[in-house]
């Protein structure tokens, strides 16, 4: 609440209050969130109306396992915890995810030790998409 000085009558140091509140402040704020709500509503609704049907799919029971190629620091490669090598890569690859509906599709993860040499780790990954496995995930350790 602010106070007036008044200028005449009373004492010197007569205050009078003043009840007007200052809402220029107040209404600028309040114009702005009406333009805010104004732009804002019709970009959340949806305007084409759709009658969805309800959804029945039934979860699925076990995903498929993963595959894993691990490759060491020796150049060993191993499909699993099965040995496998260079020239049978694809092969066993494909003995491994079996009966799967597409095996090329299928995502192969791999995992290669920190000193494995370059040329060993593209080795395995050229032979991957010489085979048509172009799904490839890359395995590290996490560090959190």
């Amino acid at each position: 609440m602010g106070a007036k000085l008044s200028g005449s009558g009373g004492g010197r140091y007569q205050v009078d209050a003043n009840s007007e509140i200052n809402v220029t402040p107040f209404v600028d704020v309040m114009l702005v969130l009406l333009i805010i709500f104004m732009v804002a509503a019709p970009m959340a609704s949806v305007t084409v109306k759709v009658n969805l049907p309800p959804a029945v799919a039934k979860p699925s029971t076990n995903p498929p396992t993963p595959i894993y190629i691990s490759v060491q620091d020796n150049g060993g490669i191993f499909i699993g915890d099965s040995k496998s090598d260079l020239a049978t890569l694809g092969d066993d690859l494909r003995k491994n995810l079996g009966a799967r509906r597409n095996p090329t599709k299928e995502r192969i993860f791999i995992r290669a030790d920190k000193n494995v040499l370059y040329g060993d780790f593209m080795g395995v990954m050229n032979m991957l998409q010489d085979n048509g496995f172009y799904s490839v995930a890359l395995i590290g350790e996490d560090k959190s």
